[in-house]
């Protein structure tokens, strides 16, 4: 009887110590296609367009790859790779993203490569942290798609400035209005045949009149901020001039927006919407002034500093990338995935072929 009580004692021993202590945890792997996994990456590519703070709006284009962490206490950390691209709208341009246009790869398009972490908690996403570089299709692939179109030319060049400031000039002599500004050059192209240097520029109005400026220098930004965006050609003519033809958009002034103050307090100057990364600082290390598109506040772009490569780089559109905690308690950053064993699961004898449901499909062209 005493070794039957034995026997029975040491089982019971030996079943607790064969039971994992806690709860297994680690990823799981939807479909790149999965709706909760796209609605991630749309939260991420609004993340995008909310912190850009010069060039051009971006658009999701693919998923390459996702995991799913749970986290504690609460909601699930959406670990993403995924492809964008250029479009046609300016940052500054308030046109909704679903009705912006994607740059075609005859134009030069430019892809954007990110890693996202969005947290999913309550129904909600929200980006925890961000890094993404973008780059330009190849001249090689360009002129297989189109041999005679035009590549993105430096934004520095001396004959993009010079288009860019008689574009400017043109514009102005043709209001009666307010004087602009340049904001930003965003994108220049030269073009063979003709001769031209196609350029397209952000502008801000100032509190001068244009028929009446003396100095722009003495012009000054308006309170309610009004920016526009400009394409313009600047074209060598036989008699050895040149022609200039310019159009512009100049969207809907931005009111200032009061600045929340303790009790007793007076109102302050415009600050970002909750979740911004903070103004965006000019070359010479002061703030930016600041705008509302639609429903947020963002840092409007200062004027180009003195050297750019041919695209702004998605890679300065965020200032630094945070990290996320997992729910087992490890730290990992964007771009870096622990390996999370799972001992319930038994490791297959044999090779067993794995369809992976990723990368997701291509929305637009693939660079």
């Amino acid at each position: 009887m005493k070794s039957l009580v034995l026997l029975l004692c040491l089982a019971q021993l030996c079943g607790c110590h064969s039971v994992p202590h806690g709860p297994v945890l680690g990823y799981r792997e939807p479909a790149c296609d999965d709706p909760e996994t796209e609605q991630a990456a749309l939260a991420a590519v609004d993340y995008i367009n909310r912190h850009l703070p010069h060039g051009y709006k971006h658009i999701l284009n693919q998923i390459d790859s996702v995991k799913v962490w749970p986290r504690r206490p609460t909601g699930e950390v959406f670990d993403l790779e995924i492809d964008t691209l250029e479009t046609t709208c300016h940052v500054l341009d308030p046109t909704p993203l679903a009705n912006c246009s994607v740059r075609q790869l005859k134009e030069h398009a430019v892809e954007g490569d990110c890693d996202f972490n969005v947290l999913k908690q309550n129904g909600q996403f929200s980006v925890l942290s961000a890094k993404c570089d973008s780059s330009p299709d190849s001249a090689e692939d360009v002129h297989k798609v189109c041999p005679d179109c035009p590549l993105l030319a430096p934004l520095n060049d001396s004959r993009v400035v010079h288009a860019v400031e008689a574009a400017l000039a043109t514009f102005n002599a043709q209001k009666s209005g307010s004087y602009f500004q340049l904001v930003e050059i965003s994108r220049a192209q030269f073009v063979p045949l003709p001769a031209s240097v196609s350029v397209e520029f952000a502008v801000a109005a100032t509190d001068c009149v244009a028929k009446e400026v003396v100095d722009p220098a003495k012009c000054n930004l308006l309170a309610e901020k009004q920016y526009g965006f400009c394409k313009g050609m600047v074209t060598e003519n036989v008699a050895g001039g040149e022609d200039v033809a310019v159009t512009c958009t100049v969207f809907q002034t931005q009111p200032v927006l009061p600045q929340p103050q303790p009790d007793g307090a007076e109102a302050g100057p415009l600050t970002p919407a909750q979740g911004s990364a903070g103004p965006a600082l000019s070359p010479a290390g002061l703030p930016a002034a600041s705008l509302v598109v639609g429903p947020r506040a963002v840092a409007a772009p200062p004027i180009p500093p003195p050297v750019h490569p041919a695209h702004y780089d998605l890679r300065h559109a965020f200032s630094g990338v945070a990290s996320v905690e997992s729910a087992s308690g490890e730290t990992f950053h964007v771009g870096k995935t622990p390996k999370v064993a799972q001992p319930s699961v038994p490791a297959p004898e044999g090779p067993v072929p794995v369809v992976r449901p990723c990368p997701g499909r291509i929305r637009y062209f693939k660079i």
